[in-house]
């Protein structure tokens, strides 16, 4: 089985600086981690490999020092690692990333499933495992806490819900998020560690891509930041005292006061 877990590093601290020309994140220079979430994905990719065998490829897009996550990745495990990286690609909103990783993954080729955490840390979104399975076309299930079995190119999942699960069977490939439940990652072994220092990282380039230029980095986002700025504190408000029947009658009369029908 042939998988391809997509990652991304992001800033481990909340106290990031903001690019005030293009109000995006400034990532050079601020220490990283990989999604929490995409490490859950990492270690159901190795899983899988460990029961079906074939391997792991670890793709993400990032600034250079992304290769230090694709070097972590191996050594829990993964076999090799792709990192897109140009600065055509910066700035991109979650369709743009989405339409640059599944073209580096046609890149790649052959594969089976795509593995992807449920949501990045930064952005909150949950929105690129998805687009990524819209640009290739292929089947998607989000919210998987559990991979119940795979037999003749079906699969069958568990897909989390706010109140229980529901089971759900999807051809492959196909593209999967994960949610934290799904397992207990790893910690990276002595031979894991020597391997991912010497591991070749291949890096591609939109040179090596050949993407349509109108639909990478801001200039094919769709979404962009227009405006960034600290809320007012908030001012007024007033403590109610008194018996609790009474402050229940007050804040009513408070509420009816503020409304307009």
């Amino acid at each position: 089985m042939n998988i391809i877990v997509c990652i991304k590093q992001v800033p481990e601290t909340t106290e990031v600086r903001i690019n005030p020309e293009t109000n995006t994140l400034i990532r050079e220079g601020v220490k990283a981690i990989i999604n929490p979430f995409d490490v859950y994905a990492i270690e159901e990719g190795v899983r899988l490999k460990e029961r079906f065998g074939g391997k792991v490829t670890i793709l993400t897009m990032g600034p250079p020092q992304a290769e230090a996550a694709i070097r972590e990745a191996i050594s829990v495990g993964a076999d090799d690692g792709v990192l897109v990286s140009d600065r055509a690609f910066a700035g991109s909103d979650t369709w743009a990333t989405s339409y640059t990783l599944a073209g580096a993954i046609k890149k790649i080729g052959q594969f089976d499933l795509i593995l992807c955490g449920k949501q990045a840390s930064d952005g909150d979104t949950a929105q690129v495992g998805p687009g990524i399975s819209a640009h290739l076309d292929i089947p998607q299930v989000t919210y998987v806490k559990k991979i119940e079995e795979v037999k003749d190119k079906v699969m069958r999942v568990e897909r989390m819900l706010e109140e229980g699960y529901e089971i759900i069977e999807t051809p492959l490939p196909a593209l999967l998020t994960v949610v934290k439940e799904i397992n207990v990652p790893r910690l990276p072994s002595l031979k894991g560690l020597m391997k991912s220092k010497s591991a070749a990282i291949t890096f591609w380039t939109q040179k090596e891509l050949n993407l349509d230029p109108q639909q990478i980095g801001l200039c094919g986002s769709p979404t962009q930041v227009v405006k960034i700025f600290t809320p007012a504190p908030r001012s007024g408000g007033q403590m109610l005292t008194g018996e609790i029947p009474d402050i229940v009658n007050k804040l009513v009369e408070e509420l009816k006061s503020e409304v307009i029908f």
